[in-house]
């Protein structure tokens, strides 16, 4: 690995930053402290700081040369609300409160690259360090949009990174087009006639109703889509009912729904709430069908998604770079960012969980588990990285 020597230095105050932000979560909207940590760094080593956009969310501003060029980075910043079960030292002071996703390590790492750029400033033009809030669910990417972050922040490409377990550790991947899916959500309520199940000729059931309903649903993936095109329906709960003796009232179902495009979300949704509301028409029952949308597909740009390759090339290694990694149905805000101006996101390998110290949960060293930490000796790397992203996107005359 071709890494910058003076972050190599630095790693051991990054790892102090890193392990000290996991020990303190906080959820989507309430990154105060996580904030004015990183709007601390950030003053200390001379860079201008706007802060407000997406409520919590920091944005650094660092600018060298004369040229009017441009580029945004950005790292999450919240926690997941869900309880930590490692013991070791940095775990989570905050019951229910856990960086199980490792935006602590997101957001060191893009402050790793904040102070070396600060110091040297091997580049000529605007880097924008965007701190971004409520990745997990939050839409803290829209919020920071629709608050005037482009405006505020004019840039002509914006970058992302994400760690992935299961990728050898410093390893990074990428790939041209969709790479995360769309997140969405449907709650659908069946309502028929609460009737004694053994009477249920005087009722009229919504619980088989919301079973014919839901089998059928299955056919939109497998007959109604294209096969060439890729999309995921779960229902994931159903509710009905509290005795076993009654046939109930009504029948809750819920879900999500992900794809890649948006033409095959529309079709989905439409055929849904057809094949539900004619369903329960079948049976006498009437159906109240909610459907939201929560996050586009993420879709990196061709050009951008190449240039990246060659600056992962040259930090990691050909030999460590994949540049055509499997698209994932997990969703991510970023999107929202690749909809309004060209840019990337990748993945760093976080390894499978043996840089976990003693203490650790039982669990995998998995996304949103709670054995999960990140691992520190990505630091470098991912900090690394942004570096020579900048000094190639940005280059001194």
């Amino acid at each position: 690995m071709k890494l910058v020597d003076p972050i190599i230095a630095f790693q051991s105050e990054l790892q102090q930053i890193r392990r000290d932000l996991h020990a303190h979560p906080e959820l989507c909207y309430e990154e105060q402290r996580t904030s004015e940590v990183v709007a601390a760094k950030l003053t200390e080593w001379g860079i201008p700081v706007i802060r407000g956009l997406g409520l919590t969310g920091v944005v650094g501003i660092i600018k060298s040369g004369t040229s009017e060029r441009a580029i945004g980075l950005r790292a999450d910043m919240d926690a997941l609300p869900m309880q930590e079960v490692n013991t070791f030292e940095h775990a989570s002071r905050h019951p229910g409160k856990m960086h199980a996703c490792g935006h602590d390590g997101h957001t060191t790492m893009l402050l790793g690259a904040a102070k070396h750029l600060a110091e040297n400033r091997n580049f000529d033009g605007t880097v924008y360090l965007v701190f971004q809030p409520a990745e997990e669910g939050g839409a803290g990417a829209k919020r920071m949009i629709e608050d005037g972050l482009f405006e505020q922040c004019p840039m002509d490409a914006i970058y992302g990174m994400h760690n992935w377990p299961g990728i050898p550790a410093g390893h990074m991947s990428v790939c041209e087009g969709p790479m995360m899916a769309s997140s969405n959500e449907f709650y659908v309520t069946v309502k028929g006639k609460g009737a004694h199940a053994a009477q249920p000729h005087k009722g009229i059931d919504p619980v088989m109703t919301a079973v014919q309903i839901a089998q059928s649903w299955q056919t939109i993936i497998s007959r109604q889509k294209s096969p060439l095109d890729t999309a995921v329906l779960s229902l994931t709960q159903i509710h009905a009912g509290s005795a076993t003796n009654v046939i109930p009232d009504e029948a809750k179902m819920v879900g999500t729904v992900r794809t890649f495009t948006a033409p095959v979300l529309d079709m989905i949704e439409k055929r849904m709430e057809e094949v539900a509301v004619h369903t329960a028409a079948a049976f006498g029952a009437q159906v109240e069908f909610k459907f939201r949308r929560n996050y586009p597909p993420l879709v990196n740009h061709a050009k951008e998604t190449r240039f990246a390759v060659e600056v992962m090339k040259a930090v990691v290694g050909a030999d460590k770079v994949d540049d055509d990694v499997e698209p994932t149905m997990g969703a991510e805000d970023f999107a929202y960012f690749l909809q309004a101006k060209p840019g990337c996101y990748i993945f760093i390998g976080n390894g499978e969980g043996d840089h976990r110290t003693g203490g650790h949960g039982l669990g995998p060293c998995v996304l949103h588990n709670g054995s999960y930490d990140f691992n520190d000796n990505l630091l470098p790397v991912g900090a690394s990285f942004w570096v020579k992203l900048v000094e190639a996107s940005l280059p001194s005359a």
